[in-house]
């Protein structure tokens, strides 16, 4: 996992097991890796995992099972509202781009409707 530095580090942790739960990588019910075992794995302090961790527990994303582990939600309305946010976040930040390079509304429109007709760089059409 490669981090960026105008993010902290833990929220970047919990991006990235987000993005694994809404691929389903990691499927509902499903356990995640001990703190231990994620800090080493991607190379960070056990205490930024576990900074991660509580923080999907307090959004409702993960929960404890004392002693057992932490485990991915099993609550199928909390992923679909999980991958919503994802996406809003990722074209608020595609629109703010467009216009910070002068494009208007319809030109941004239009440049999607045609990268969309080309298809996605792995040819897949979604």
């Amino acid at each position: 996992m490669k981090f960026v530095d105008n993010m902290p580090i833990y929220i970047q942790i919990m991006n990235y097991i987000k993005r694994k739960i809404i691929t389903e990588e990691l499927k509902r019910g499903d356990k995640l890796p001990s703190v231990r075992e994620l800090a080493e794995t991607i190379k960070v302090n056990p205490n930024t995992v576990q900074r991660a961790y509580q923080e999907l527990e307090r959004e409702e994303v993960a929960y404890s099972k004392r002693g057992l582990g932490r485990y991915i939600t099993e609550d199928e309305e909390k992923i679909k509202l999980l991958r919503s946010e994802m996406a809003d976040e990722i074209m608020h930040s595609f629109i703010e781009g467009m216009y910070s390079l002068g494009y208007n509304d319809k030109e941004i429109i239009e440049v999607l409707q045609v990268r969309l007709e080309k298809g996605c760089n792995n040819g897949d059409n979604a």
